[in-house]
């Protein structure tokens, strides 16, 4: 992608701000957020990134230009709440498509949370979705609300894509991680904390981890398979597991992990990366083993052991 008017949605996430950054190296890339955080709207304006303030549970759009090119929206609420989080994830979605309607390409950010549990099944596009994240709610009530909300935001795009005839791709994402943080990063403060790794009794726990620099490459070919009605894709890497990235991270710090068995957390969710691999291609640019390595340097140096 060059020369192109690009919107990021959420762009102080941990995913958007990289791919944000990335975009903005050839394009003309405007983010919006709340930016209540203050060091995440430098590190974009430093790269080149236009921002705006703009809450997207109500969001004022009118000093926001209408004319970009490609939209891609990466807001999330996770409080807990179902009416605000139905209100942000859903809401931001038709606001944001009916003002950016001449867009090209809407990309709308979801996840593989999304799917209804199954064991030992490796979840492609057309399979069931359900309530995944609620065995999450005694531990992490903020949790509770996100599959629904998502599978919600999904329809939302469903509907705005037919309504104002905007090409979109629907991109469940499988685990982000990288310099930035994710669920792997949060292992790797356990890990450093002492504290067990709380694992679902249904082991291993097989999930799709994703580097950043891989999700950023992927951008422009899912921005192409965008419809009118929108393309479903599950965005993951190669399968692992949380204890198969837990064992690597131990290596890396030189602590052994500890897992805990409990059935308040979710269930693994492998998924199906067929369509995603048939769109980029199969080959992925950082390793799993590269990644966390990349990781651990940028977050927390001072436990990486020489090798």
């Amino acid at each position: 992608m060059k020369g192109e008017k690009v919107l990021v949605v959420g762009a102080t996430g941990q995913v958007a701000l990289p791919v944000a950054r990335a975009l903005a190296t050839d394009n003309e890339v405007w983010g919006i957020a709340r930016f209540t955080n203050a060091t995440a709207r430098d590190e974009l304006e430093a790269g080149g990134v236009t921002c705006q303030a703009v809450d997207v549970a109500d969001p004022d759009l009118s000093g926001l230009p209408d004319d970009f090119g490609y939209v891609l929206n990466f807001s999330v609420a996770r409080t807990g709440s179902w009416n605000g989080d139905l209100d942000t994830n859903v809401g931001a979605v038709l606001h944001l498509m009916e003002h950016c309607r001449t867009a090209k390409a809407f990309l709308h950010c979801s996840t593989t949370g999304v799917y209804q549990p199954q064991r030992d099944h490796r979840f492609d596009e057309d399979d069931a979705l359900g309530d995944n994240h609620r065995p999450w709610e005694p531990t992490m009530p903020f949790l509770a609300t996100y599959s629904i909300s998502k599978i919600a935001s999904e329809a939302a795009a469903r509907y705005g894509s037919r309504r104002w005839n905007v090409p979109t791709v629907i991109a469940r994402l499988g685990v982000p991680y990288g310099d930035n943080g994710g669920w792997p990063g949060f292992h790797l403060e356990m890990l450093a904390a002492g504290m067990p790794i709380p694992v679902h009794p249904d082991r291993p726990n097989l999930f799709n981890p994703i580097h950043e620099a891989d999700i950023v490459a992927t951008v422009p070919a899912l921005l192409g398979a965008a419809t009118v009605p929108p393309t479903v894709v599950n965005w993951a890497g190669p399968e692992s597991s949380i204890e198969e990235w837990c064992g690597q991270l131990g290596a890396l710090v030189g602590i052994e992990p500890k897992f805990e068995e409990t059935d308040d957390t979710i269930a693994g969710v492998p998924v199906d990366t067929s369509r995603l691999d048939a769109l980029a291609g199969g080959e992925r640019l950082v390793s799993l083993d590269d990644g966390l390595r990349r990781m651990v340097a940028a977050r927390r140096p001072d436990l990486l052991q020489q090798s």
